[in-house]
């Protein structure tokens, strides 16, 4: 996959150049700043300098549009038109962020006012005055239809700019690689769940990305070639992963292992970075086998970076693939009790988990039935490690467009049900009450992803740069 491309570009009025010396040079050398400092987080950057002319701003617009930039950093670093500016932005498409950063706290007003020339005075309160035309571009991009946002601090000693600026490359990142992202699609609905029906065209149309429709006799069919010695490897990284239950059948764990390699082989073959799946295998005793045994495999993937939902949600595929680009992991969970005694919401899911974000060793269980499934087999316990939480559900809403809806919260420590799934115990700041009923009152599917951290600036920026709204409950 291609890595970000960010441009950046500092604007100034070429009439200034002549009139003030140095001053052209040290805008330039607070533009070589700002590219080392967004180097560090990642990205590739493409820097045209100093636009300070139309003619330039066209020719940056062009080069910026060859060059496939994903966003484009603004670096206002003294007044300048915003006819230098209109150009690049209109041409290249792409979202921007606007940097309005004075080099320092403030001017050194005492040394200003005993410079004792006047020029010289005007030149260095030029260097300060990055402020002076931000309401000016701003005022063009309204009028234009063009998006924008802004990070308003000191290019020197002020955290809190480059934490947003870190931010903004972080939640752009993830915007790229949805876009790339390869969503496997195995199987069907469960019958009945409204709800997690999905506009397949809609989420390629906001988030990009392609959607491989599978059927699940390719699984099976794949599955029929396995050898026993990939097995016995698979059973060996099982090992590694799962604290393996003592009533866990060696047959079990066989099929188990031998669906886990089918599966590596089939994300392989249609290169895919996600996967929903759903599928009975009722009256086909081949793929009711398969479909019964994918769970460990499917955490396997899911701890690789190839998130797996169960139920053909396809919405909660997106949610988690968000969660784990964002390196917050992004687990299938959903209500399950409520505990009004210890104000906590019970969450969690049978099928796949996270075990990149698990309190411990995830355990491997035998189930006697799957409930409300076909089949029964292994499935996984675990919770997700106790500390500070982010919930993620991508809604399909009543207008025709995809929403974020968040919420930030503890994950803790206390007795869970142990039933062979994935389950955890969640404090909300609003409290449970508050929080399920703020929730539900957004209408999402009844399934999201929960990772690790609290990331919702993060999430809300991508839902900027996607142009979705994002919508935090607490």
């Amino acid at each position: 996959m291609n890595t970000l491309k960010a441009g950046l570009f500092g604007i100034g009025l070429a009439a200034y150049w002549e009139q003030f010396e140095g001053l052209q040079q040290r805008l330039s050398g607070y533009i070589g700043v700002v590219h080392q400092l967004l180097q560090g987080y990642g990205a590739e950057i493409v820097n045209l300098g100093l636009i300070d002319t139309p003619e330039k701003a066209f020719e940056a617009g062009s080069r910026f549009r060859q060059e496939e930039v994903d966003l484009i950093f603004l670096y206002v670093t003294t007044y300048a038109l915003s006819s230098t500016v209109l150009p690049v932005v209109k041409r290249a498409k792409v979202p921007v962020i606007v940097l309005n950063l004075s080099p320092e706290a403030a001017i050194d007003y005492g040394t200003f006012n005993n410079l004792g020339n006047r020029t010289a005075m005007t030149g260095e309160w030029l260097a300060f005055c990055a402020a002076c035309p931000v309401p000016e571009i701003a005022s063009v991009f309204k009028r234009s239809g063009i998006p924008f946002y802004q990070v308003t601090g000191m290019l020197h000693n002020d955290p809190g700019v480059w934490k947003e600026v870190e931010e903004w490359i972080a939640a752009a990142k993830v915007a790229h690689a949805m876009y790339h992202n390869r969503l496997g699609l195995m199987g069907n609905y469960y019958g009945g769940m409204l709800d997690i029906y999905s506009d397949l065209t809609l989420h390629a149309a906001v988030l990009g990305g392609h959607m491989e429709i599978i059927e699940a006799d390719e699984l099976s069919g794949i599955r029929a070639t396995v050898s026993e010695t990939e097995i016995a490897a698979k059973l060996r990284e099982a090992q590694r992963v799962f604290e393996i239950q003592p009533d866990c059948s060696p047959e079990e764990l066989h099929r188990a292992a031998k669906t886990a390699v089918a599966l590596d082989k089939l994300v392989a073959k249609h290169q895919l970075g996600s996967l929903a799946y759903y599928h009975k295998g009722s009256g086909n005793a081949v793929n009711e086998d398969t479909m019964s045994s994918v769970i460990m495999g499917t955490s396997l993937l899911t701890a690789q970076g190839i998130p797996v939902a169960g139920e053909y949600e396809v919405k909660n595929a997106q949610a988690m693939k968000i969660m784990d680009c964002f390196g917050a992991g992004g687990s299938f969970t959903e209500y399950y009790a409520m505990d009004y005694q210890d104000d906590i919401v019970l969450m969690g899911h049978d099928g796949p988990c996270h075990p990149a974000i698990a309190a411990g060793k995830i355990k491997l269980k035998p189930l006697q039935v799957y409930h409300g499934k076909v089949g029964k087999g292994l499935s996984v316990e675990m919770s997700v490690a106790h500390g500070p939480v982010t919930l993620l559900s991508v809604v399909e809403t009543g207008n025709g467009t995809l929403q974020f809806l968040l919420a930030e919260g503890m994950s803790e420590a206390g007795p869970i049900l142990e039933i062979g799934n994935t389950n955890s115990r969640y404090r909300f700041p609003i409290g449970a009450r508050n929080f399920v009923e703020a929730w539900n009152a957004q209408g999402p599917a009844h399934h999201c992803a929960v990772g690790k951290g609290h990331i919702a600036p993060r999430i809300k920026k991508l839902a900027e740069l996607l142009g979705i709204q994002a919508v935090q409950v607490c």
